[in-house]
């Protein structure tokens, strides 16, 4: 699947060695060395691979500051792989974080997934499709979350999993299938993205009761 990639990293060694490999599978990517970069050409990008480590500006404050405007899939790719950071980057918006050194068949591989769930979410969605449970309102196909009428503001992210478990309101959803739907795997890395963006969800819902953990195998929306 060739994508337009923009490649934000500072290290110029790096960024050519990782642009003429993704050259080499088809891909067209466009290197940027600064964050502020980043924030002027994202627009034209089918995916971003974005370093932290950048002279200019914080790689997550770039980020949190692309999610304020655009929905384009972003892969941090960085070498930092501590908690905090971790976390950090799925709650602002990350759609993928993987850390140095990478393995190039799963960057690929991730890449790949990451852009076709993006263009599934733009090609087909269900524009009837409206799930109210108690006073929240759960728009699929708008991709909008009301509660109390008012709109709760989920990340990209955040809406895949709820709409997962909105799609099956009232019945167990596991682990599993959440994390096979929203990312496409259930990777470990991507397990503990799901307890983050799970734990966003249930906090901006405020409906304590209404997002049920079903111990040892998944989670439910809906009062039992």
């Amino acid at each position: 699947m060739a994508v337009r990639v923009l490649l934000v990293e500072d290290d110029a060694g790096v960024a050519g060695a990782l642009a003429e490999t993704l050259h080499t599978h088809g891909h067209t990517v466009t290197s940027v060395g600064r964050g502020a970069d980043a924030l002027h050409r994202h627009r034209g990008a089918d995916l971003l691979l974005l370093d932290l480590g950048l002279p200019d500006l914080d790689g997550l404050d770039v980020l949190r500051k692309i999610r304020q405007v655009s929905g384009v899939p972003v892969i941090v790719l960085t070498a930092r792989g501590d908690e905090r950071s971790v976390v950090r980057g799925l709650r602002f918006g990350a759609d993928d974080y993987l850390t140095k050194p990478v393995r190039l068949a799963e960057l690929l591989a991730r890449m790949d997934a990451v852009v076709r769930r993006a263009r599934a979410r733009t090609t087909t969605p269900d524009e009837g499709a409206v799930v109210r449970v108690e006073d929240v309102e759960i728009d699929l196909g708008g991709r909008q979350v009301l509660v109390a009428g008012h709109d709760i503001g989920l990340t990209t992210k955040e809406f895949d999993v709820l709409a997962v478990l909105a799609a099956r309101a009232g019945t167990a959803v596991s682990r599993q299938q959440l994390m096979d739907e929203v990312w496409g795997d259930a990777h470990l890395a991507v397990s503990r993205s799901l307890d983050v963006h799970m734990t966003q969800v249930r906090a901006k819902l405020d409906r304590p009761g209404l997002l049920t953990t079903i111990r040892g195998f998944g989670y439910r929306l809906g009062r039992g």
